[in-house]
């Protein structure tokens, strides 16, 4: 019993904590621009996640080291410097992202500058991270994004065309804008498949103290719950095709995406739309500042875990405060929080192959995983899909930055 409650729980907020400000945008951009023809790189994307985050969690398990400390131990400090500096550089530009997207959440509702809720809402998210245990941030801010759903069933009322649906499945290209095309699917990889989220995991597995017995249950949890949590992302696109395309609406901002609600609910749709981002980007946010005192902590070998006395693991606190400190700095700055976001997750696509292929190699090392090795079919699908995703991210991205 205690498994299938553990079971329900892990996919109810595993889908709660998919959707925040990276995967609002970049489904709401490919929806405006492109209808439909994007939702097979969600699906795609999904896949990716659900088989990198049951690794994860398998790692954890059987090795009782997060990805990280694993990472540390194996290929050593000199190997892991470069990939963990562009993490957290990566983590800090998200997490400046995720702050600025809960404060625009909160101007909708209020009509007031995002500006002046930044330090309110980074005073929050410290207030979790120096009182919470990993369970109430997982689950409980997890339980509080399924506000998210609000997108699923916006779409379901708006009774988009099936076919059209089921032709977005299949990947094609444009007869327009294909480079803006190419930038948003490898923006819709990274909403998906952001680094942090693999650490964040095995991290909360190992301080959860999972062993051999939760590996039936993390496999049904990832799949699952990164299943259902994609529906959610692929409502966002749906609506965004059915209200915002016919209106010409590109999303420039997050006040022009909150208009794709307006239809299904009425005067609630902002207010619906608003709660679903503040959320979302609240949750993310804390996850990513203290993925950043998991990883500096791991990585030189420091006390660490949310479950711990922050003064007994003061290296691993002081990280994680350093990192919401940079992130809300750069957010004060007022660059766009949209224009980052896409940008942040153009360059997180590039970066990939430093942590997917490294991850590999432990997943097939017994030393680390036992007889609990992956299989040679998923390793090439990861590995293939990565490394092109990377070479088209080295293309695209600099053209979306020059072209504006």
């Amino acid at each position: 019993m205690s498994s299938l409650i553990n079971l329900l729980l892990g996919v109810v907020t595993s889908i709660g904590g998919f959707v925040e400000v990276g995967s609002i945008s970049t489904a709401a951009q490919a929806g405006a621009e492109f209808g439909f023809a994007l939702l097979w790189a969600i699906a795609l994307a999904a896949l990716m996640l659900a088989m990198l985050v049951e690794m994860a969690g398998r790692l954890a398990a059987i090795s009782k080291r997060p990805y990280a400390a694993a990472v540390r131990e194996r290929f050593g400090i000199h190997f892991q410097i470069v990939p963990l500096c562009a993490e957290l550089a990566l983590d800090v530009l998200l997490l400046a992202a995720e702050i600025g997207g809960a404060a625009i959440a909160v101007r909708l509702l209020t009509g007031v500058s995002y500006l002046w809720w930044i330090v309110p809402i980074a005073a929050i998210a410290a207030a979790l991270l120096w009182t919470s245990g990993f369970s109430v941030i997982e689950d409980g801010l997890g339980l509080l994004g399924l506000a998210t759903l609000a997108f699923v069933v916006a779409a379901w009322r708006l009774q988009p065309d099936p076919s059209s649906l089921a032709a977005g499945f299949v990947p094609s290209l444009p007869d327009h804008e294909r480079s803006r095309y190419a930038f948003l699917t490898v923006s819709i990889i990274g909403a998906t498949i952001s680094p942090y989220l693999l650490n964040f995991y095995s991290s909360g597995a190992v301080e959860e103290r999972w062993s051999a017995k939760e590996l039936a249950v993390n496999r049904a949890t990832s799949f699952l719950g990164m299943g259902f949590g994609s529906i959610v992302s692929m409502g966002v696109l749906v609506c965004a095709a059915v209200v915002l395309q016919p209106l010409g609406i590109t999303v420039d901002s997050y006040e022009q995406a909150a208009m794709m609600l307006i239809p299904p609910f009425g005067s609630w749709g902002v207010t619906l739309f608003a709660a679903a981002l503040g959320v979302g980007c609240l949750g993310a946010g804390v996850e990513i500042a203290l993925n950043g005192g998991y990883v500096l902590a791991q990585a030189f070998g420091w006390q660490w875990g949310v479950n711990k006395g922050r003064r007994d693991a003061a290296r691993f606190s002081a990280s994680f405060s350093l990192v919401l400190l940079a992130g809300t700095l750069i957010a004060l700055v007022g660059v766009d929080p949209l224009q980052l976001t896409m940008i942040s997750l153009g360059l997180t696509v590039i970066v990939m192959p430093l942590v997917v292929l490294p991850f590999l190699v432990l997943m097939n090392d017994e030393h680390y995983v036992g007889q609990y090795r992956s299989g040679a079919i998923g390793n090439i699908f990861l590995a293939i899909v990565t490394v092109l995703a990377a070479i088209l991210a080295l293309i695209v991205v600099p053209l979306e930055i020059l072209g504006g």
